[in-house]
């Protein structure tokens, strides 16, 4: 069985859960405790585990993450808050030289179970320091793994995967997500990482995307398939593990591919994606690969300007025409 709830209630359900399994889990952040966060994520915890399990802390990015991998490293299971993802950036030491490392400088016997929960992404207008897609920046460092759940029980299913794991996990939501329904089974359900889903079946075109991306390939997908255009949308899931054999298995079976992303195109994921189908799927490529992604400038806080600077569905919609439209290398090499 299956019910449907919010995105950010099948998170809490997550923490939750694995809270009540695993006395080691705890929670910080900013607003986390008393008011319940400002996505209502960790509404009720408080009340249910206590201050020393669930604490506000100071508006002090660096602190909470240098506490949160120092406690990971002293052998407790935290999960660290941060209200934006831009705000990352003032703890990156603790992230890049010092979670992501540990375990290779210990020669395996050092791990750091430790949990970023963070937000990103446009929507609403609220500028260019609170607005980044910032996935790229984590997927570059050998060492964190890299989670971006587009639904609400992957949203679980992941996150609960995420509290088992020994080392590092980057778990990035996006804001427009958060109310967002869809069904979550009963019981115990966790989703292990490095496995992709097909959101769409399809038989023309693969359509890749992540996070707030995967509605509008979906909602891109159900347009063309006005036109008689059978889109495959997937869904990698987890950025860090990736997987490789699903994407290529995809592009095999369409010949085609459109990789979406609400980051910057410059120096994206996407961009490596592409690589990927290239070096390992070429021979089956009918047209060359699309990348939709944002502008590189920073986002814009003017609504109009904001929406102009990531991808619409009607930019992937315009992507997956100009590989259905596009000429067969082989007659185009003629």
């Amino acid at each position: 069985m299956a019910r449907e709830i919010m995105y950010r209630d099948a998170l809490r359900e997550a923490i939750d859960e694995e809270m009540g399994r695993d006395s080691s889990v705890f929670i910080i952040g900013e607003g986390i405790a008393e008011r319940g966060g400002s996505y209502k994520v960790t509404e009720g915890l408080l009340e249910k585990y206590g201050s020393k399990r669930v604490r506000d802390t100071p508006i002090a990015e660096a602190g909470m993450i240098g506490v949160g991998v120092g406690a990971a490293i002293a052998g407790a299971r935290p999960i660290v808050e941060i209200l934006y993802v831009d705000f990352a950036m003032l703890g990156m030491d603790m992230l890049v030289n010092q979670a992501a490392k540990f375990r290779l400088m210990t020669g395996g016997d050092g791990r750091v179970p430790f949990v970023m929960r963070t937000q990103g992404g446009t929507g609403g207008g609220v500028a260019a320091q609170h607005s980044q897609s910032l996935e790229a920046l984590f997927y570059h460092i050998p060492g964190l793994q890299v989670v971006m759940p587009s639904v609400p029980s992957d949203a679980k299913g992941l996150l609960k995967y995420a509290l088992r794991q020994p080392d590092p996990v980057i778990f990035l939501e996006h804001k427009h997500l958060y109310m967002t329904k869809g069904l979550v089974p009963d019981g115990e359900h966790v989703i292990e990482f490095g496995k992709g889903d097909i959101k769409r079946p399809g038989k023309d075109v693969t359509i890749i995307a992540w996070s707030n991306m995967v509605p509008r390939a979906l909602e891109a997908a159900a347009k063309l398939a006005e036109e008689g255009i059978d889109a495959e949308v997937f869904d990698p899931r987890t950025l860090v593990p990736l997987d490789r054999e699903m994407i290529l298995a995809s592009v095999a079976k369409t010949n085609r591919a459109v990789i979406v992303q609400e980051a910057v195109r410059r120096g994206g994921v996407a961009s490596d994606i592409a690589s990927i189908i290239q070096e390992e799927a070429f021979y089956h490529l009918d047209a060359p690969i699309e990348i939709v992604a944002g502008l590189n400038i920073p986002v814009p806080f003017n609504l109009e300007l904001e929406k102009a600077s990531v991808p619409q569905v009607d930019d992937i919609i315009a992507a997956a025409r100009r590989t259905l439209h596009a000429k067969p290398f082989a007659l185009a090499a003629e």
